[in-house]
């Protein structure tokens, strides 16, 4: 069954080493992917959605929401030859391809999503006002401790900071309630 507290399946025997399995990008239709993800579950193969949780603002009400980290995506571990289990189920719009073939994701990149999001809950602190520009320190989740500065702000809840440590400059999408200004 898919649970999406842990984001994965936990039926099935799955071996995640065997060289025939590989993790593929499944397309659904707009705003289908939990569905998605557990009609896939409920045919035996092995799923992941990457949730993060956002707060909505109504006029009225605040809600807690869980959210693709992805629109439109889910991640299938399976073997290619189960790939044809996926055109039964609704809502798929197919399987992302690369030269004819399905694209292969590889499997440390989905440790990578995965650790992303075990992040501590983005909603727990309100978010500071932060201009570009400014200079800011994260102080949770993955990235604690780094010192970067505001690059773009990205809603009312994130940013992104441009980070340059080591000589290599990069930019990460943060949640604002994570940095505080220096």
């Amino acid at each position: 069954m898919y649970e999406e507290s842990t984001n994965k399946v936990k039926r099935g025997n799955f071996n995640q080493n065997d060289p025939k399995f590989n993790w593929y990008v499944v397309r659904t239709k707009a705003l289908t992917e939990k569905k998605v993800a557990l009609r896939i579950a409920e045919k035996g193969l092995e799923v992941y959605l990457p949730l993060y949780t956002t707060i909505q603002l109504w006029s009225d009400r605040k809600k807690k929401l869980e959210k693709p980290l992805i629109s439109n995506v889910v991640f299938l571990h399976c073997a290619e030859s189960d790939l044809q289990k996926l055109y039964t189920v609704p809502s798929v719009a197919g399987v992302l391809r690369y030269n004819g073939k399905p694209a292969v994701v590889q499997a440390h990149e989905i440790q990578n999503l995965r650790i992303l999001l075990q992040q501590a809950d983005a909603t727990e602190l309100e978010p500071i006002d932060i201009e570009p520009g400014m200079p800011i320190e994260v102080i949770r989740g993955p990235f604690k401790g780094v010192i970067g500065t505001a690059v773009q702000v990205l809603g009312k809840l994130r940013l992104r900071i441009d980070i340059k440590q080591l000589g290599i400059a990069f930019s990460v999408n943060v949640p604002k309630s994570f940095v505080k200004t220096l």
